[in-house]
């Protein structure tokens, strides 16, 4: 079915006038591919299955306008993509579904225990590329208070500038350092990041 385009874009004006049985044969067309798609973002079988459905109810609700998306497979995993993410990001939010999702994620991981590891490597370069970027005296104030661990009184006194100062740069360094990483990480490494928050340094 999905191999014919023509027959494909019948398929989703029958679904924007409307008709169950053509939304039922999409249902069970993408199901599958984006419960796995799901699940290997969030690490729950579960959460995959209940996002799935979110998924297509939103299709439904915004059914009249399905026939004039371009690319409906690529609009459709991004979709799915924002609402593993949000729900991510909800969870990190909830010590309970936090503590839940991360025993999951372990689960998952147990069988190649070098995959977290793998991912500790990926985030870290992603973080080393972000701090390359700040300005000279922002990335000196960042090092020295993480790397060389000095409180702010010694950074302003080595550098001769103000406390003050000193904590608006770490403070705008580590804004910029998160909003690289939300910006440049890939999938895996990015619900790493959500739901473990390792601690930049």
């Amino acid at each position: 079915m999905r191999e014919n385009p023509d027959q494909f874009s019948v398929l989703l004006q029958q679904i924007a006038e409307g008709h169950e049985k053509a939304f039922r044969v999409l249902f069970d067309s993408y199901h599958k591919k984006l419960f796995h798609y799901i699940a290997g973002i969030t690490k729950s079988n579960h959460v995959a299955e209940e996002l799935v459905m979110d998924v297509f109810m939103k299709i439904w609700q915004g059914r009249e306008m399905v026939n004039q998306i371009e690319n409906f497979n690529a609009f459709l995993f991004r979709v799915a993509y924002n609402k593993s993410i949000d729900f991510l990001r909800s969870a990190s939010k909830d010590p309970q579904l936090k503590d839940l999702l991360c025993d999951q994620i372990q689960l998952t991981a147990s069988d190649s225990s070098s995959d977290r590891n793998i991912l500790m490597h990926e985030f870290e370069a992603k973080v080393r590329e972000a701090i390359q970027l700040l300005t000279p005296q922002r990335k000196r104030v960042y090092e020295l208070s993480r790397q060389q661990e000095m409180n702010h009184d010694q950074i302003a006194s080595h550098l001769q500038i103000s406390k003050n100062t000193v904590n608006n740069h770490i403070v705008q360094a580590e804004y910029f350092i998160r909003s690289y990483l939300s910006k440049n990480m890939d999938l895996t490494t990015l619900v790493f990041f959500v739901v473990y928050s390792p601690a930049i340094s």
